[in-house]
């Protein structure tokens, strides 16, 4: 397994960007998936590291990175050392990251050697499967996309973080992280960036001008994002593929720290179904 964790991009936003590259054969051209991890998320939760092992072993060159404002830093890359910079990430800044992280796999010199630059998917898990999907309808280097157990409404999420004027007079609300216990910001900023660029972040715009194959795939038990969002999903663009993984959850049966050396069943019989809608090339 060849792999190179942490290669550093310089964000839009003054924060870096952590990548981290799985190929199996840096030597040929195949297939490039960019994966995005969703809120309170980063690259390495989980079994993210195996599932990107079932894409490189089935020919497939994997790249994954935490968003430059989701909390990490370079010296911590794994849960949220960095809340203020977590307080002022919003959906806009994702989006660059993203663009980011796509023309340094179309520019960079060795990058290129080990892609077709005609067949570029991505992934977006959870908040990160709205980022995906808006970036691939306004993107025209994305061939294919994928939301995994992914949001279909960015506007009622934004709403419910708090009571707005309330929120605008204190100017940040706290979400309360079960796992790490941390009080999480989110700023007014988040707000007023979604407010200023609404259009654009409207899911249902995007899904509704896809012209690529479109994979809506989620479980049945996901208490997190519930199944009807992926409904929605389906509905808007009708030539997208819904595949339901009976009995899964919002992580597909893994947790952080994943102890295992294989996947849970859930995001292994999801892994192989992402797999099946890319399509192989070794």
């Amino acid at each position: 397994m060849n792999r190179i964790n942490h290669i550093i991009l310089q964000g839009k936003h003054h924060k870096p960007i952590l990548v981290d590259l799985h190929d199996n054969h840096p030597d040929i051209r195949k297939p490039l998936v960019i994966f995005c991890h969703g809120y309170k998320g980063f690259k390495d939760w989980g079994a993210w590291n195996l599932m990107a092992d079932a894409f490189t072993n089935a020919g497939f060159c994997f790249v994954k990175f935490n968003f430059s404002h989701n909390g990490g830093t370079i010296s911590q890359p794994i849960d949220f050392p960095d809340l203020e910079a977590f307080g002022q990430n919003n959906y806009t800044k994702e989006l660059d990251d993203l663009k980011t992280v796509i023309d340094w796999a179309f520019s960079d010199e060795s990058m290129g050697k080990q892609w077709d630059k005609e067949n570029l998917s991505l992934i977006g898990h959870s908040r990160g499967g709205g980022i995906v999907t808006i970036k691939a309808e306004e993107d025209d280097r994305v061939k294919k996309a994928i939301s995994l157990a992914g949001v279909c409404d960015f506007g009622k999420r934004t709403a419910t973080i708090g009571a707005l004027d309330e929120w605008q007079q204190e100017g940040v609300k706290y979400v309360l992280n079960g796992r790490t216990k941390q009080l999480m910001p989110h700023y007014y900023q988040f707000y007023e960036d979604f407010i200023a660029n609404e259009e654009r972040l409207t899911i249902k715009r995007a899904v509704s001008g896809l012209k690529i194959p479109y994979l809506i795939l989620h479980g049945n038990a996901d208490t997190s994002v519930l199944i009807d969002e992926a409904y929605q999903l389906h509905q808007w663009y009708k030539e997208s593929t819904l595949y339901v993984v009976d009995g899964a959850n919002h992580v597909f049966g893994a947790r952080h720290p994943w102890p295992h050396d294989t996947m849970p069943e859930h995001l292994l019989e999801a892994s192989e179904q992402m797999i099946k809608f890319l399509g192989t090339s070794l």
